[in-house]
């Protein structure tokens, strides 16, 4: 129990390519084919809704993009619609009004840059107002299927806490998973850590005893 609260404890310690390849292997193996929550019926409406999402509920752009996207689904569509319009149907999303900036100027420079077409670089779409690099690597993995690990606060959180990778940053913790993670795990990788951060790796009160990854985890045997 000491050694394993040592360990827990330990913002360096993580598991070995092994040990992270049996824990990705029991998520998967629960989950095979697991999807984000955000509703979506293309490239750019995947863009616009994980722009929404920063600081801000899934279900609350859900809430909202329905009735956005049958009026402005492109980048046409949105600009076109304009700034007080696009604010009335995002009011309720967290710092919407500047939100609805990003999303108009992000909108301009698709049409301007990349003939109306969400690009499929990284260099590319970080050139979008209102991308950063999760918001990029989101959609890279989730619309291309590229092989990229988006990593929000719960992925962070869930990496570091069972010991899968260390880091200061959700950058650094990003590179230290993909320099562990098998390539056959990349692909779902990020939605496995988000859904497991987000419905039992929980940040005040993780639900340890019900973790299916427990017996792969640092923090097994320790309080949490």
């Amino acid at each position: 129990m000491v050694d394993q609260a040592r360990k827990a404890n330990d913002t360096t310690h993580t598991l070995s390519r092994a040990e992270c390849t049996a824990l990705l292997a029991t998520l998967r193996a629960a989950n095979p084919h697991p999807v984000g929550a955000l509703v979506y019926h293309s490239p750019f409406e995947l863009l616009v809704a994980v722009i929404l999402s920063a600081q801000a509920t899934d279900v609350g752009v859900n809430r909202v993009t329905p009735a956005l996207f049958a009026v402005a689904n492109s980048p046409e569509a949105l600009l076109q619609l304009g700034e007080e319009k696009l604010c009335g149907y995002i009011r309720s999303i967290g710092l919407y009004r500047s939100k609805a900036r990003h999303l108009l100027a992000m909108s301009q420079l698709l049409i301007q840059a990349f003939g109306g077409q969400v690009p499929d670089k990284r260099e590319d779409l970080q050139r979008l107002p209102g991308v950063g690099r999760k918001t990029a690597n989101v959609v890279l993995n989730v619309a291309f299927g590229q092989p990229t690990l988006a990593v929000d606060t719960h992925v962070f959180r869930v990496a570091k806490r069972t010991g899968l990778a260390q880091g200061r940053s959700p950058e650094a913790v990003e590179q230290a998973l993909l320099q562990v993670i098998e390539f056959e795990f990349l692909p779902h990788a990020h939605h496995w850590l988000l859904l497991h951060g987000r419905h039992v790796c929980k940040a005040r009160l993780p639900l340890c005893s019900s973790c299916i990854i427990r017996h792969h985890c640092l923090r097994h045997g320790v309080e949490p």
